[in-house]
């Protein structure tokens, strides 16, 4: 485990043990104290990655392998914003925050360790810990829908993680260590790779299943609609792409795709990415419900990054790096959006909504800064990792899989537009009548990470330089 950030492990988990009890009989505390945990850890991860003797330097002093300390950042950056915006949002339906903040805090010390480790069985045991914690979440939205959801997200992701137990047994048989560098050592040889191949499968067929990666995306929409609107927001930004996401990155570079190990483990990933592409976007475009729709594009969005991850040059794994990084940034202002139309409209139906942005001026405008970007529209961040993918796959000579990014990209597009038109531009309909903006403490996370995008947007340069040296440094 990288030791400079085993802190940002610890000090979470010790403020989950420690809000129940000191905050027993006082929920603001509770509020007041998860707040501080996760912005006081934010605030030191961007001294850490911004100190101008580390951008002078070319990131050349940052922590570990860089990947590491971007993805505890983006934890803590979304971490905040779910707690930030809970703290206003909750009411009499959760009246025990205190056990609501503890759960939020341990999934991420989880995600910390998740991203931090440097061997299978310990990530293992961090995954576990986050699906127990998402499963309880799930649950706190005690309705049927809420209670569906974390059925099919328990009964789904169950497979999953015997898979993944499968897959080490049959490392640790084939290499007698468990550690991401024995694995890293013996692709790089030119012994034959077969059983190792084969349990890395399963351990990768275990967290494409944990991903919600088509044909095993069935529990997501159930999951985000069924679940407390913050939650909602938690789950998509978060704790799917770290849960699977990122390991399917962290095996694709250890399996040595970019130089033809494990080709045809490779070529099946870049098939169910742009699988997860198409079906996502298809199945985007005919939902009625906000949250559902939000659901199947990030299924969709999921798919790029395992695109990029299953092809495995150093460009491509560039672009899965910053789409992950990207993914948590707008999709956690599109969910956090739906929970500000929840709280004051009463609905998430597109049906029944129509002209808020007349009343819901700012979540209006957030949205078309996060559908944008989610589109791939310049200069916003979603553009530059896009691009990043696209290139990979025409570099490689994969020219069907480059068009069909860039067009499914333009279908993104329109379902956001006709979502932002239904909900937002559209004539105004009696809810926009009733629903007025939602308070500033409310509508902060949204605007903090909508200024995030902007900013990636337009100082990528600097952006590139830093997932340059990741994607050379996890690679190499």
């Amino acid at each position: 485990m990288d030791k400079g950030l085993l802190a940002y492990l610890l000090i979470p988990l010790l403020s989950a043990v420690v809000i129940p009890f000191a905050a027993r009989n006082r929920p603001k505390l509770a509020d007041l104290l998860a707040n501080v945990t996760l912005l006081a850890g934010l605030v030191n991860l961007l001294w850490l990655a911004l100190r101008p003797s580390v951008i002078a330097g070319g990131f050349a002093d940052i922590p570990g392998d860089g990947f590491s300390l971007l993805l505890v950042s983006a934890v803590y950056l979304v971490g905040l914003c779910v707690t930030f915006f809970s703290a206003w949002f909750l009411d009499e339906k959760l009246p025990n925050r205190q056990a609501y903040y503890s759960l939020i805090l341990v999934s991420v010390a989880a995600m910390t360790g998740v991203v931090t480790t440097t061997d299978f069985f310990t990530l293992y045991v961090f995954i576990e810990v986050l699906a127990v914690t998402s499963f309880a979440l799930i649950t706190t939205d005690d309705s049927g829908a809420g209670l569906e959801g974390a059925l099919k997200y328990f009964f789904l992701t169950f497979p999953a993680s015997a898979l993944i137990i499968a897959g080490i047994s049959v490392l640790m048989l084939s290499l007698g260590s468990l550690s991401f560098d024995a694995l890293r050592v013996f692709m790089a040889s030119d012994i034959p790779s077969g059983p190792v191949t084969f349990g890395a499968a399963l351990i990768m067929l275990g967290f494409i299943i944990k991903a919600g990666v088509v044909p095993f995306h069935t529990w997501t929409p159930d999951a985000y609609q069924g679940a407390y609107a913050p939650v909602s927001a938690h789950l998509a930004g978060i704790v799917t792409k770290i849960s699977g996401v990122y390991a399917i990155i962290k095996l694709a570079t250890l399996l040595r795709f970019f130089d033809g190990r494990a080709q045809a483990l490779s070529g099946i990933l870049m098939f169910l990415g742009m699988l997860s592409i198409a079906v996502g976007a298809l199945a985007a475009l005919k939902q009625t419900d906000f949250k559902r729709m939000l659901a199947f594009s990030s299924i969709s969005q999921v798919g790029y990054i395992v695109l990029a991850a299953g092809l495995g040059t150093p460009l491509a794994v560039m672009g899965a790096i910053f789409h992950l990084f990207n993914h948590a940034t707008f999709k956690t202002v599109l969910f956090l959006n739906s929970a500000s139309l929840e709280k004051s409209a009463g609905t998430t139906d597109m049906e029944k909504l129509g002209g808020m942005e007349h009343s819901m001026p700012w979540t209006s405008w957030t949205s078309v800064v996060a559908l944008l970007s989610t589109a791939g529209v310049p200069p916003l961040s979603g553009f530059w990792s896009k691009l990043l993918i696209i290139l990979a796959l025409w570099e490689a000579g994969l020219k069907t899989y480059a068009v069909l990014a860039l067009l499914f990209s333009i279908v993104t597009l329109a379902y956001f537009m006709m979502m932002q038109k239904k909900v937002f531009f559209g004539r105004k309909s009696q809810a926009a009548e009733s629903s007025p903006e939602v308070s500033a403490p409310l509508l902060a996370p949204a605007v903090l990470m909508s200024a995030v995008i902007v900013a990636l947007g337009l100082l990528f340069p600097y952006f590139y330089t830093y997932v340059k040296m990741v994607a050379e440094r996890i690679i190499l």
